[in-house]
């Protein structure tokens, strides 16, 4: 039996509930085709996502549709990150680092079950480090920048390491030049878990939500955008709106162009790549931040679990969208500082998984995205769509909400934001000390879905098979499987094991062989024939193969 933590005072009809919230494909869809929606939104990342929760806490009457699947593009493969951004201090743009610090505080009090705290460590090395001791002194002021201007938040103020703690801290750091380091604090989440449990979170409060609809074109009506015209399932049919919002990142310009024949390209998309590689290779208890040999870009370590995750790259990517993985050369590139920073010897038979996605920059088509600014632009085109592009994964709450202004003003109305205090479902009454205590399962279960793992609980009372790991040497269970399929419109195997777990990440190898018990889970609980259940599989099979080859024998991605 799983004895979840005790649930503290409902806050939010909508984030405590005393049933699952179960989301049901075929009713969506009739809603989608029949109804007459306030806004649409169109794309389903994180900024979709929160846009579609602010219109719907204002009393909009709103949908949220993506093509592939939630978070499937930049929102599931990002640095997981949520920051103020030491860098953009660096590059003058204070501003932009207060703001995130307090929406940072925001995720943390609205979603304690999956943005969480982590310290971040810069050794100061004698030579070939980010900095010496000398420089150390002048990072150190930036540090106190951090702090005073909402870094405090976190209940922590950097600090300043001695070898000896630094050791503790990251035991296979190479000590010859050691010298000591500081540490600051921020956060990090499962990105994925996250833009889902936003989406979730809106169609509890009455949004329609669903994945897998493409949209093949925009409805006019005296020359204003007035719906989309998509497919789903095979059909095809008009979601009739009286605002839509473009949230489609890097495909922003080729939905854009769709609503104005003269549009001008304006997204610049910039890539970024991550590896795993088990935690005993490397053994850190932290972010660790090190220095690429000849390069200016500093190199992230972090802890996740038994894993530890490695990245990041940030350049200019001018191949498909839909097709984007981390290269050889990308791998070698980390793997190479990783080596020169800690002892032993980290290999590509090493790195059990990867990750490539694209940033959708927008502001210059000149120098290096490294250096380009990471601030949101939304406007409104002349044909009525909203269209926001740039931003960042902490900053996505905000963003949603200027949106939803500028859908205010396009529909005649007014209403304010609701979403600064609105508690993600499965975050009211978290506790966090509660869960951890409680060990096994029920932890497991509490940092993914928080007060609402007692649903996912349920499943297993109610047949204990289901608390049997799904893929071998990870914690996700089978119950997760079937409440991926009941409750959170997983439609296929990668759905399941790419994104509502992160199993393709963490295990790339290990989920494939999961393929089949995955797909068998998802045949029985959404109605699939043989046949579909197989392609669901060979689908997945088919692109860790794909993964694998751009991975490890050179091929272009």
């Amino acid at each position: 039996m799983i004895t979840m933590p005790a649930r503290k005072p409902r806050r939010s009809a909508a984030a405590t509930r005393e049933k699952p919230l179960l989301l049901d494909r075929a009713a969506a869809k009739r809603r989608l085709a029949d109804d007459t929606y306030d806004v649409v939104v169109i794309g389903g990342g994180i900024t979709g996502a929160y846009a579609v929760l602010d219109a719907v806490s204002r009393g909009l009457r709103a949908a949220l549709v993506e093509k592939d699947d939630f978070a499937s593009g930049t929102s599931s493969k990002s640095s997981k990150m949520v920051h103020g951004g030491l860098r953009y201090i660096e590059q003058g743009n204070v501003n932009l680092v207060r703001h995130s610090l307090l929406e940072r505080h925001r995720f943390r009090k609205n979603a304690p079950h999956l943005v969480h705290r982590l310290p971040f460590l810069f050794p100061i090395l004698e030579k070939e480090g980010i900095f010496d001791a000398r420089l150390a002194k002048g990072f150190e002021g930036l540090l106190w920048t951090y702090d005073l201007v909402g870094g405090w938040r976190i209940g922590k103020l950097h600090q300043r390491l001695s070898v000896p703690e630094v050791l503790a801290q990251a035991p296979t750091l190479r000590a010859e030049n050691l010298r000591g380091g500081l540490m600051y604090f921020d956060a990090r989440t499962d990105d994925a878990r996250l833009v889902l449990t936003i989406v979730r979170t809106a169609a509890a409060l009455g949004a329609t939500v669903l994945n897998g609809v493409r949209a093949d074109g925009l409805l006019m009506q005296g020359g204003r955008v007035s719906g989309a015209r998509v497919s789903v399932d095979g059909d095809s049919f008009d979601i009739r709106a009286r605002a839509v919002v473009n949230a489609t990142g890097v495909w922003t310009d080729e939905l854009d162009a769709k609503a104005d024949d003269g549009h001008q390209p304006q997204v610049r998309p910039a890539k970024g790549v991550h590896i795993v590689v088990p935690w005993e290779k490397v053994r850190i208890n932290c972010t660790v931040t090190v220095p690429i040999p000849g390069r200016a870009r500093r190199a992230t370590c972090t802890r996740w679990g038994n894993s530890v995750v490695l990245g990041t790259t940030d350049e200019d990517y001018r191949g498909s969208p839909d097709d984007v993985h981390c290269t050889r050369q990308e791998m070698d590139f980390l793997l190479e500082g990783a080596n020169t920073a800690f002892e032993g010897k980290l290999t590509p038979d090493d790195v059990v998984g990867s990750i490539g996605g694209l940033r959708p920059l927008v502001g210059g088509k000149e120098g290096a995205t490294l250096d380009m600014r990471r601030d949101h632009h939304i406007t409104v085109g002349r044909t009525g769509m909203v269209t926001v592009t740039g931003g960042k994964l902490t900053t996505s709450r905000h963003m949603g909400e200027l949106v939803i202004d500028k859908v205010m003003a396009v529909l005649g109305r007014k209403g304010s934001s609701r979403t600064t205090n609105l508690p993600l479902l499965g975050g009211a009454g978290y506790d966090a000390e509660a869960v951890a205590a409680s060990g096994g399962i029920a932890a497991h279960l509490g940092e993914r879905f928080g007060t609402e793992a007692r649903f996912v609980g349920d499943l297993i009372q109610d047949d204990p098979s289901l608390a049997e790991p799904i893929v071998a040497g990870l914690p996700y269970t089978r119950a997760e499987v079937v409440y991926a399929a009941r409750a959170e419109l997983a439609r296929s195997v990668d759905d399941v094991l790419s994104r509502r777990t992160r199993a393709r990440l963490f295990a790339r190898d290990a989920s494939a062989d999961a393929a089949g018990a995955v797909g068998a889970i998802l045949g029985r609980e959404l109605n699939l024939t043989e046949a579909e259940v197989e392609r669901s599989v060979a689908d997945y099979l088919a692109a860790v193969r794909h993964e694998k080859s751009v991975l490890l024998e050179g091929a272009t991605a």
